[in-house]
């Protein structure tokens, strides 16, 4: 598995953490329940924190809280009776479309990557 592939699998699963949390945050009513959001809202931001060290932080968070944001909107339509609304399904679909299209150009090998470092910043002596 690449590098890339795996930061890209700690931002889907730290979103999945996302919805946990969220919802936790509503609908917690005892201390194992709360223990739980404290548990999902510290691994959601650990898998953030080290998919930023391998992909770029603005793609990462962009995607991280777009999965987050229509993964709550729709687990709590679907398993706690939120109304549904087409408007709000549509705009969830265009806020995954950038999600996707994040992804997709994030993955594009970039040579102003590898240029964009300062002379002697980079590690290898000067400065």
């Amino acid at each position: 598995m690449s590098r890339a592939n795996r930061g890209w699998i700690y931002v889907l699963i730290g979103g999945v953490f996302e919805v946990a949390w969220v919802s936790g945050l509503k609908h917690s009513s005892n201390i194992w329940e709360w223990l739980l959001t404290l548990a999902g809202i510290a691994l959601s931001f650990w898998l953030m924190i080290n998919a930023a060290k391998i992909l770029p932080i603005g793609s990462v968070y962009a995607v991280f809280t777009g999965l987050g944001t229509a993964g709550t909107v729709i687990a709590e339509t679907v398993l706690f009776g939120e109304p549904f609304s087409l408007i709000k399904t549509l705009l969830i679909l265009l806020l995954l479309s950038g999600v996707v299209g994040l992804k997709l150009i994030t993955d594009a090998p970039s040579e102003q990557n590898s240029a964009s470092t300062p002379a002697g910043l980079d590690g290898k002596g000067g400065i």
